[in-house]
């Protein structure tokens, strides 16, 4: 079964999304992310991907409180990502109630340095963040395209001891214009033992039932909540 996994994302403490990434573009949807974390789990939901969009521009976690709060006050299973640069970060998140962290740009920058982590608290701990654009790894905040292949860089992780993978398509992301579903079907293809997290884009039902049949583990949904073009309830059949 295919986990879903709603995505709270922070600014100054409260729930918002971003366009394509940028801060330029960003709407504010609620004050309280306890409340939406507590609707996500009355509707069912398991699992929240929590981002902390201060931290990833101050590169140090911001929002640890947000965390903290979520965590001690819901059942849900928590990544958490956003500012992870350091050793010191990760324990953080940790220790604020993450159960697991998602590893993003320094996966690209320092692969050594997650690797590490990979090894210190396991991957079923560690997620490693595949933004992309087109077929290669996007880099800077989303601002450039590496000639990083997306699928190499699955590859080499994979044979670090890496499983999970959070691949956000940022073109797609916060557009409610649909998955890149073929992407996701190749990479599932050559990569069958990768735990591919599909992001960027969701926007209907009908998009999950194909990331589902594709075989994805997992598929995080963003804007298509809170603009109401996919209701929690209509998440029902998905969650067990």
């Amino acid at each position: 079964m295919m986990e879903i996994i709603p995505a709270i994302d922070i600014i100054g403490g409260q729930c918002v999304r971003l366009t394509e990434g940028d801060f330029a573009q960003q709407t504010t949807y609620d004050s309280n992310p306890l409340e939406v974390a507590k609707r996500f789990e009355a509707n069912g939901i398991k699992r929240l991907h929590l981002v902390d969009l201060d931290g990833a521009r101050a590169k140090k976690p911001v929002n640890l409180a947000v965390l903290e709060n979520i965590a001690a006050n819901t059942a849900l299973t928590i990544d958490f990502g956003g500012g992870l640069q350091s050793e010191e970060a990760v324990r953080q998140a940790f220790e604020a109630g993450a159960s697991q962290i998602t590893a993003g740009s320094i996966a690209v920058r320092e692969p050594e340095t997650v690797k590490d982590w990979l090894q210190q608290y396991g991957p079923d701990k560690i997620i490693v963040g595949a933004d992309f654009k087109g077929k290669h790894i996007a880099i800077s905040a989303w601002t450039e395209e590496s000639n990083y292949a997306l699928q190499d860089f699955i590859a080499d992780y994979l044979k670090a001891g890496a499983q999970l993978f959070i691949c956000t398509d940022v073109s797609k992301d916060g557009k409610l214009q649909g998955p890149s579903s073929e992407t996701y079907r190749q990479l599932q293809q050559a990569l069958p033992q990768a735990g591919l997290i599909a992001s960027g884009g969701v926007t209907t039902v009908e998009d999950l039932k194909v990331l589902q049949e594709i075989g994805v583990k997992g598929a995080i949904i963003g804007k298509a909540i809170y603009e109401g073009t996919i209701q929690l309830k209509d998440l029902k059949e998905f969650v067990c």
